[in-house]
């Protein structure tokens, strides 16, 4: 799968030379089942996904560091075939509480509303915490990253 990913980028520089020197960025999928990660991939594909929205948790849980402004990443299907390559534009730490429809909107998954993104995600932060000492909290802190889709 690795090779996909190094021919999706070489071709992503060729076309895109300000990027040469760039080494190839870390590749993701969103979501933890076959079937979000490949609706999401799509979304982003059609540039109806802009923004997602891991927990702060997660991060600190896993020792990753957060995502910043100007940061490339390639964005795979479930079976990490390359799809997309984004541009983060804008980070916002947020409590749960405090998204706003707009954000939801941004976001892109379901109906776009902010009643469908409380659902899907906290029921996401939950899985996710499955095995681990912490609970979900409607204070916990996401992170909401904006992003531009910059090559399909």
């Amino acid at each position: 799968m690795g090779e996909n990913i190094e021919l999706f980028w070489k071709n992503f520089i060729t076309d895109n030379t300000r990027y040469v020197n760039e080494k190839t960025p870390e590749s993701f999928y969103f979501c933890d089942n076959e079937k979000d990660a490949n609706d999401c991939a799509k979304l982003v594909v059609k540039n109806i996904k802009q923004a997602t929205a891991p927990s702060l948790w997660s991060f600190e849980i896993n020792n990753e560091k957060l995502p910043r402004k100007g940061d490339l990443n390639i964005i795979t299907n479930w079976n990490k075939v390359p799809q997309a390559i984004i541009l983060t534009t804008k980070i916002e730490l947020i409590k749960f509480s405090e998204i706003t429809a707009k954000f939801a909107q941004k976001e892109g998954e379901g109906d776009k509303s902010l009643a469908y993104w409380r659902k899907v995600h906290k029921a996401y932060y939950k899985r996710e915490m499955q095995g681990h000492k912490e609970e979900f909290s409607k204070d916990m802190i996401i992170v909401c990253q904006y992003f531009d889709t910059i090559y399909t």
